[in-house]
């Protein structure tokens, strides 16, 4: 058999392992436990008995928790004995040669001892040792020794962990909100439950509770299925491989995966944050008075702190507890930054009654401070929805809690991206007149999503519903319910239409109503692009927003329309052509001909420069191209080269369109299925032919090319980015095409993609 080095072994067919070791795969406690078993009997067969030598396993195998595809983390440990190297030697290859991954020491006890002093992870490492095979005492002498060691300096390495823990939680999100997370190293995956566990060996307090139990067992499945359905060792969930992940476990499809393994990472999550604090508390003591009594501190009405935590006041206990309560307390605990105590939130679940239809005013005013703390609403919120608070206030939470969304821009469940749009509204509190109002629509906004037809349509009156219930007059029902029927308007109108028509800002100023609306909408609009992720905002995006509300305003304040732009003069005079580049700014202006928008965009497209927007106008004879352009991966082209083809390209240069066409057409392969839209009233001197398209380089090219051919006249084009599809909207002059006009326009712009 070849011998493999450890890099080969990673590549290396699983099939090679059940081969030579005889590993079962399956899915299950049962099959982890038959894999732990096979594994042992092999590597007893590796390692010849002698005195002074051990094997143990770490890690999972140590846990007997293997996945079907998992690495070995062993151990040799020895008395000093002379030959040891040679020993490991000939215990190493063999695994590398079985195709297996290895990570693996070879120490003394004092060595072993010595490194977890100085290195926590290792110390957590031999929580989990075994021994396997070799001298019985010796291995027991340091699993006893090992866990002697972590019991009496856990309290003073776990804040180390702690730093550590945070850092991996930074680099790989949390489990429960992510829509391919990493089960083992995000917040709340199968790491976390060493943490939970290793808490709990130094006798902190009791962290592995039956719920972390069963969600951590339902997490090992999860991974054993993954490893199954992909064939090799991968822990993220990656969405190609939901569907089979979940049929292997039985669920019906990816979404029920998700959600169960978003709640079986918020049960792990909670009870590490549980765990955490009670470190904090043993390793501090703080705020104890002098008999060393923890110091209770009135916080808000019937909530005080008490050593760190928020509880419950004790007349608030005896008391029969008004609705509002469980508002209250989490309120407090989102401006104070406090975690609300495991046994309060117990009690609030259990005795807090439900609050009544209208909301008293207490309860609306403790939920409009609870939504205004700002980062202090998360933690608060997942806190009270871990234990049925949140569904008591508002029952349509249940259908909202943990749903995917499959769009790629956005980085978390529904649930969380409401929560996290909230916390970034607070930062626009004071740009508007009803900063209430804007907390309550950023909450609801995507309220429709899950049910058929169009989210912000289906969305309106459900959200109305619950301004209702919650108490509110009227007028600000129906204001909610236009929040969420309007909450895309802004970036969809600004990203696809033409902000110089007087018709966009005709219909969007009628769509609004008035500037309090339009304030509130455009501070909306950019905290849900901040809770859904990078993908979604942009400063080119920020900019047409910020255009297209400035021009509403006007509007709505004066009445007056806004004219068209004058053409910049250094375009209508001189020589040509005339190129102009300035920033995110390209400008041509050469004799008037067919075809000049298509070879512009060709021509930035050779550069690696995305168009956002493009408009084509002639004036006295001079055709004039004005685009805004970004750069497609980041990297500015360079402005002689872009410049001169440019130049050359306008001027009839067939060479430049030469290296366009090839280029173009190299890129049509990865075009997905396109789609045409017509509109026939968006804009007051064209048509607007809108495509729905997947992403590629030159698109703006092919399509403006085909439709020149085609006999159209394209005076502007926006160009909307979504993840990996496009809404390209091209502003046709000229009136509504009969029947066979528009097929035939449909054909050419379909043909190019």
């Amino acid at each position: 058999m070849t011998s493999l080095t450890r890099q080969d072994a990673s590549s290396t067919d699983a099939d090679l392992v059940n081969e030579v070791v005889g590993v079962p795969g399956g899915i299950g406690a049962a099959a982890r436990a038959a894999r732990a078993e096979a594994y042992d009997g092999w590597l007893r067969s590796l390692l010849p008995a002698r005195d002074g030598v051990a094997l143990l396993a770490v890690g999972g195998l140590g846990r007997r928790q293997c996945a079907p595809y998992g690495d070995l983390d062993l151990v040799l440990v020895h008395a000093g004995v002379p030959g040891v190297d040679e020993l490991a030697a000939a215990l190493w290859y063999p695994v590398w040669d079985a195709g297996l991954r290895l990570d693996h020491s070879v120490r003394t006890v004092p060595e072993a001892l010595s490194v977890a002093q100085d290195d926590v992870k290792v110390a957590l490492g031999l929580l989990d040792a075994r021994p396997v095979a070799g001298d019985a005492t010796l291995a027991e002498t340091l699993v006893r020794s090992a866990a002697d060691h972590w019991r009496r300096t856990a309290v003073r390495q776990l804040p180390a962990l702690r730093a550590a823990t945070t850092a991996r939680w930074q680099a790989h999100g949390e489990l429960a909100f992510l829509l391919e997370g990493d089960l083992k190293e995000a917040a709340g995956g199968l790491r976390d439950v060493g943490l939970l566990r290793a808490i709990a060996l130094a006798g902190v307090t009791d962290a592995l509770r039956p719920a972390v139990r069963a969600a951590h067992l339902r997490l090992l499945d999860t991974r054993d299925a993954l490893h199954q359905q992909v064939g090799r060792r991968v822990d993220r969930l990656v969405a190609q491989e939901r569907d089979g992940v979940a049929a292997l476990l039985g669920l019906d499809d990816g979404d029920a995966l998700l959600r169960r393994v978003a709640g079986d990472a918020r049960t792990v999550s909670h009870a590490l944050d549980d765990a955490f604090r009670a470190v904090d508390r043993l390793r501090s003591g703080r705020r104890r008075g002098a008999a060393g009594r923890p110091v209770r501190r009135p916080v808000a009405r019937d909530v005080v702190e008490h050593d760190g935590e928020l509880v419950l006041a004790r007349t608030a206990i005896g008391a029969r507890p008004d609705p509002s309560l469980s508002l209250r307390v989490a309120a407090a605990a989102a401006t104070t930054g406090l975690p609300i105590a495991r046994a309060t939130c117990e009690w609030l679940a259990a005795y807090c009654p439900p609050l009544p239809a209208p909301w008293p005013v207490e309860a609306r005013a403790a939920l409009v401070t609870l939504l205004g703390a700002g980062a202090g609403l998360v933690p608060a919120w997942e806190t009270c929805d871990r234990y049925g608070l949140v569904a008591g206030w508002l029952p349509e939470w249940t259908r909202l809690r943990s749903l995917p969304q499959h769009n790629p821009v956005h980085r978390f469940t529904l649930d969380r991206h409401l929560v996290q749009t909230v916390a970034e509204a607070s930062r626009y509190a004071r740009e508007v007149e009803r900063p209430d109002l804007l907390l309550l629509g950023a909450l609801l906004h995507d309220v429709g999503k899950g049910l058929a037809g169009d989210h912000s349509t289906v969305g309106a009156p459900i959200a109305e519903a619950v301004a209702a219930r919650i108490g509110l007059p009227a007028p600000e029902v129906a204001l909610i319910g236009t929040l969420v029927r309007l909450h895309l308007l802004l970036p969809d109108v600004a990203t696809r239409r033409d902000l110089a028509d007087p018709k966009t800002i005709a219909g969007v100023a009628g769509a609004v109503g008035d500037p309090a609306t339009l304030d509130l909408l455009h501070a909306l609009v950019r905290a849900d692009a901040a809770a859904t992720g990078p993908a979604a905002w942009s400063d080119w995006k920020g900019r047409l927003v910020a255009e297209l509300v400035g021009r509403v305003r006007t509007a709505l304040d004066t009445g007056a329309l806004p004219a068209p732009p004058a053409p910049d003069p250094a375009l209508v005079a001189g020589p040509l052509p005339v190129v102009h580049l300035s920033g995110d700014q390209v400008a041509v202006a050469a004799a008037d001909r067919r075809g000049l928008l298509a070879t512009v965009a060709g021509c930035l497209a050779l550069h690696r420069l995305e168009v956002i927007s493009a408009d084509a106008t002639t004036v006295d004879g001079r055709a004039l191209v004005q685009c805004r352009v970004q750069p497609r991966y980041g990297l500015p082209p360079d402005p002689i080269a872009l410049g001169s083809d440019l130049r050359r390209a306008v001027a009839g240069d067939v060479s430049v369109t030469q290296r366009l066409r090839g280029r173009a057409l190299a890129a049509r392969g990865s075009a997905a299925a396109p789609r045409v839209v017509w509109h026939r009233e968006a804009a007051t001197d064209a048509v607007l032919l809108e495509l729905r398209a997947a992403d590629a380089a030159g698109l703006l090219y092919r399509v403006a090319g085909a439709l020149d051919e085609a006999g159209a006249q394209v005076r502007a084009a926006r160009i909307s980015t979504l993840g990996g599809d496009v809404v390209d909207a091209f502003y046709l002059v000229g009136g509504w095409p009969d029947d066979d006009a528009r097929a035939r326009l449909e054909a050419a712009v379909l043909g190019a993609v």
